[in-house]
């Protein structure tokens, strides 16, 4: 199906264009040159509706016909001067960056020191009963056993 809008370019409408107007008029120029001049002024002959359906999309264009624009030359002062902020920045950040992880170590290492202590108050603050008599282990119910831990009673003292 051809849309109303789309202009379809025949082989007549051609032909037309490029035949000579009158021989009387052109008499200096060939037929050849008053249908390529007629090709050049037209614009460029619209593509088929594509396959897909997708008419609002452009052809793709190479990658070596695309222009682009080099950006504004900065003097060499500016290049310097911007070189030396970067450094700076980068400079400063790293500061930041290292302020931040002493700071982490210096957390973890107290929070290590607190563990620490905790864990031997409770062991002094711990209550402890001496087991002399071995026997009464071999007849404690399993909930008791699970209870019972070793502790080196010397070495607290």
């Amino acid at each position: 199906m051809i849309d109303k809008t789309e202009k379809v370019l025949r082989a007549e409408d051609l032909l037309a264009a490029c035949a000579p107007k009158s021989i009387d008029e052109g008499a200096s120029s060939t037929v050849e040159d008053v249908c390529q001049d007629s090709v050049k002024t037209k614009a460029v002959i619209p593509r088929g509706k594509p396959k897909s359906g997708r008419v609002w999309k452009e052809p793709k264009q190479r990658f070596s016909s695309i222009v682009k624009s080099r950006g504004i030359r900065l003097s060499f002062d500016k290049k310097k001067q911007l070189r030396d902020d970067l450094k700076k920045a980068k400079e400063l950040s790293r500061d930041i960056k290292a302020q931040r992880d002493a700071e982490r170590q210096a957390k973890i290492e107290r929070r290590k020191e607190n563990l620490k202590k905790a864990e031997e108050n409770r062991k002094k603050s711990e209550v402890v009963q001496v087991i002399k008599n071995t026997a009464k282990i071999k007849r404690m119910k399993k909930k008791q056993l699970r209870m019972i831990e070793k502790r080196d009673t010397l070495k607290n003292k």
